[in-house]
Parts: structure tokens; C-alpha cells; sequence
């Protein structure tokens, strides 16, 4: 139970990573070159997990629960057909569970950067 108590702070800051990587090597695919700055996102959270800063760590939280917050409002949208985005049209089940993840891990950094000294 120690262990998990020890590293359950890093499963955000490695979700948004598995998630940076998946975008990234889906662009590369069919974009190329033009998908490494992409990589560049993941910097942030790598920098959380190597050497924690508490300020960094409440704004990573604070935006991406702005944008966690901007990606509900479109899907509830979409579901409810209150607004037509092509993008949208694709988004199913699956994108449904990604937006909720997304928000869980925003705000548990925001949890962890508030509750805990690193």
C-alpha cells in the first residue's frame, strides 16, 4: 500500500504523457516532421515527475481544466446537437470516457498541488 501512496501524485503527469505520445505518433504518421513540436507539450509534465514545482504544477492544472471544461461543453453539445462541428462528428463512447479522464486528471493535479508538498 506504501508504494501506491508514494507514486499515485505521478499517474496524471503520466497519463497526459501517454496521451501527448499517442497524438504525436498519429500525426507522425501522416503529417511527418510537422508532428514534433507536438513533443514539445510533454516537456512540462516529464519536468512535474523529474523535479516537482508547485507553481508549475497548480497552472498545468488550472489550464487543462479550462480546457477539459471547453472539451465537455463541445461534446455535451454535440450529444445534444446544439452545435454542428465536423470534428465532433467522429467523437463517440470512447471520446466521451477521453474528455472525462482528461478532466479527472486536470483536477487531480490541481489536488495534488494544493494538498501535498513534493
Amino acid at each position: 500500500m506504501g508504494f501506491v501512496n508514494r507514486y499515485s501524485k505521478f499517474i496524471p503527469y503520466l497519463y497526459f504523457i501517454a496521451v501527448i505520445s499517442y497524438w504525436f505518433t498519429d500525426v507522425n504518421r501522416t503529417e511527418g516532421l510537422i508532428a514534433f513540436p507536438i513533443l514539445l507539450l510533454g516537456i512540462p509534465f516529464l519536468w512535474q515527475i523529474i523535479m516537482p514545482n508547485r507553481n508549475l504544477n497548480f497552472t498545468l492544472g488550472t489550464v487543462f481544466v479550462c480546457l477539459s471544461s471547453y472539451l465537455i461543453l463541445a461534446y455535451l453539445g454535440h450529444i445534444l446537437n446544439l452545435a454542428n462541428f465536423s470534428t465532433l462528428q467522429k467523437m463517440g463512447l470512447f471520446g466521451g470516457f477521453f474528455i472525462l479522464f482528461h478532466f479527472i486528471m486536470a483536477i487531480w493535479i490541481i489536488r495534488n498541488s494544493l494538498k501535498r508538498s513534493f
